[in-house]
């Protein structure tokens, strides 16, 4: 049984892992103001940045789908770690060395399942490289020095080789410690009639890392006529490894992707080392698969959709290329928008490319692209002969549904107008526009039918009312001035909580009138309060949260960015309008129960409400009039 790590060690790795850089391993990350982050969100997605982290908080949120936490609550939602599992990685990365309570130093039977099969993929790695070198492995440095690649590309993408007997793999990991039950679920190994045998036997190995850049997976070419496989061979879905959710070369590529705003994706293992050896070192490619939604999503997060991204396909040939393209408006047109195709000439793929023409033609091919609106376009009006009426009048008919589709109607109306150019309607353009124009009516109307009567049917499951999340009292509306600045109150009290101590402690939780912000106000009153803020105060403040939803609130209020570059001068404003809406609240129910006293027969009520109005009055004056100071 795994002992649990200890509290000092766990705290140790959250101070030593900055956020923003562990962040930043998977999303690229931009200035937000008041010295947060901003990236788009990888746990939903999304078209404009409402993801945030605050480094000095070291908490992350997001504003669109609520998720947020620290350093370990990402790792642990993003790569679906257990909390020792994500404490385990981010130790490692730090270099600490992690102690248990029963006293033992990290030693391997107690590391998570993921940590484990990630240690085994590393060895592998590092058998296979090895091998690389051995007599046997001739058939491989010849299979890559054909290809235009030598001993140092070779290191630079780690490639290896796999011995071609049965279990070399098996045995040398045994040897490290690793069990047969971890080989199999890590797809190193598969079952054979006499035990767990390699699943690699005799071929090029290429590593797949995830965005991180660590080995999850496995690419083997077959070198041999004798090998009945498949041309390629994957590891199978595991735990840790999701073709559709893994993009070859990312890790080399994203920080270059980042910078320049542009990504390459290409159809192999060959043709992303071929690119990258080329100077084009923003390539990247699917793993066995087409490139979908999912991978969309990784672009994304890495790109930041911006006019000036680009996302550019290589394809070997015109047929492939066109389905590609046309499958495109099918998906994000915001993301087929930014991209591009790249067709090699004489349907050459960039590593044929490269060693035909040399590195400036692969450059060339990619620089040379054309607009993926264009080239379906072009891919559908060629297939006619627009010399002639007729067949300009067919090629209307093919391209006009796919200009249709565009949803953005400037954009629409440019590639229409293009559209009648390629047709020679050079005069009469507005034939082509007209129809696009009506083609484009008549798909909207036909898809908003459906979508009508299907909101109308789940309007009422896709708002459910505040007290079934668990809340009671009025919904927060931001736009109402009482909760607008009882919000603002709470994130200084998170943020800066010396601005607002001690007067903020002495608020009680009927000031604040949303029921998540006094759930918040509880909260922090639990945790010691402003005036007892330390190092691990917001730890504390969340641990005192009585379900999710308050510590999501939390989170959240901890990192968006109040609302003034002059923190210090806002809080006292802030303290004082939270109160004067108290006292006029109060004020209210007094002057609504003295009209009810009206001629009662209570005296003594009569004017213990009169005096205690008179008082508030006085006092909600001494707070214009004094501020900060009246309290």
């Amino acid at each position: 049984m795994a002992g649990r790590i200890r509290d000092e060690d766990v705290k140790t790795v959250r101070d030593a892992v900055p956020i923003d850089s562990v962040v930043a391993q998977y999303l690229q990350l931009r200035p937000a103001g008041g010295g947060n982050l901003k990236g788009l969100c990888p746990f939903h997605d999304e078209k404009s940045p409402s993801f945030q982290v605050s480094a000095s908080k070291g908490l992350f949120y997001c504003f669109g789908c609520q998720e947020g936490g620290d350093t370990l609550d990402f790792v642990m939602k993003l790569d679906h770690l257990t909390f020792s599992e994500a404490v385990e990685r981010l130790a490692a990365q730090a270099g600490i060395t992690l102690r248990y309570e029963d006293g033992g130093y990290n030693p391997a039977r107690q590391q998570g399942e993921r940590t484990r099969l990630i240690e085994a993929h590393k060895a592998a790695a590092r058998f296979y490289t090895e091998q690389l070198d051995s007599a046997e492995a001739e058939i491989g440095r010849a299979f890559l020095a054909a290809r235009g690649f030598g001993q140092d590309a070779a290191a630079h993408f780690g490639v290896g080789y796999a011995p071609a007997g049965w279990d070399h793999l098996v045995r040398y990991l045994r040897g490290q410690g690793f069990t047969d039950k971890e080989l199999l679920t890590g797809g190193l190994a598969s079952d054979g009639r006499r035990g767990p045998i390699d699943r690699f036997r005799g071929r090029l190995v290429w590593p797949i890392r995830d965005i991180t850049g660590e080995v999850i997976g496995f690419g083997a070419r077959k070198l041999r006529d004798d090998d009945n496989g498949p041309k390629y061979l994957n590891t199978p879905e595991t735990p840790l490894y999701k073709k559709s959710h893994v993009l070859y070369g990312i890790d080399l590529a994203k920080k270059e992707i980042g910078r320049t705003g542009r990504a390459v994706v290409v159809e192999g293992y060959t043709d992303v080392m071929a690119c990258h050896l080329a100077g084009v070192t923003t390539a990247i490619a699917t793993c066995g698969t087409a490139f979908a939604g999912d991978h969309v999503k990784i672009l994304r997060r890495v790109l930041m959709d911006s006019s000036r991204n680009k996302v550019i396909f290589t394809f070997d040939g015109d047929a492939a290329g066109q389905r590609a393209a046309l499958r495109a408006f099918e998906d994000d047109q915001k993301f087929a928008a930014a991209t591009n195709i790249a067709i090699s000439p004489g349907g050459m793929d960039p590593c044929e490319l490269r060693l035909a023409k040399g590195d400036e033609a692969v450059r060339q091919l990619v620089d040379e692209s054309t607009p993926l609106f264009e080239f379906a376009i072009r891919s559908a009006t060629d297939q006619h002969d627009i010399d002639t009426p007729e067949g300009q009048a067919a090629a209307l008919e093919a391209a006009a549904p796919i200009v249709a589709r565009i949803k953005d109607t400037a954009i629409r109306h440019r590639y229409a107008v293009m559209l009648s150019g390629l047709l020679g309607y050079v005069i009469e353009n507005q034939v082509a526009v007209r129809r696009v124009s009506q083609l484009a009516t008549w798909q909207r109307d036909r898809k908003q039918q459906p979508e009508a009567r299907h909101t109308r049917g789940q309007a009422a499951a896709e708002a459910p009312p505040q007290a079934a999340r668990g809340l009671t009292g009025p919904p927060l509306n931001l736009r109402a001035p009482h909760h607008r600045v009882e919000r603002e109150l709470l994130k200084l009290a998170l943020q800066y909580p010396q601005l607002v101590a001690p007067a903020f402690d002495a608020y009680g939780e009927d000031e604040f009138t949303g029921p998540p912000y006094a759930a918040v106000r509880r909260a922090i009153a639990e945790a010691g309060g402003t005036e007892g803020a330390d190092a691990d105060y917001l730890r504390r403040v969340s641990d005192a949260a009585p379900d999710n939803m308050t510590r999501s609130m939390i989170t959240e209020l901890a990192v968006e960015a109040v609302q003034s570059k002059s923190p210090d001068v806002y809080a006292g404003r802030i303290l004082v309008d939270v109160r004067l809406q108290a006292v006029k609240r109060r004020e209210a129910e007094l002057r609504s129960e003295a009209a009810r006293l009206g001629m009662s027969p209570d005296p003594e009520r009569h004017t213990a409400v009169h005096g205690e109005l008179w008082a508030l009055q006085q006092y909600g004056k001494r707070l214009r009039d004094q501020g900060v100071e009246a309290l």
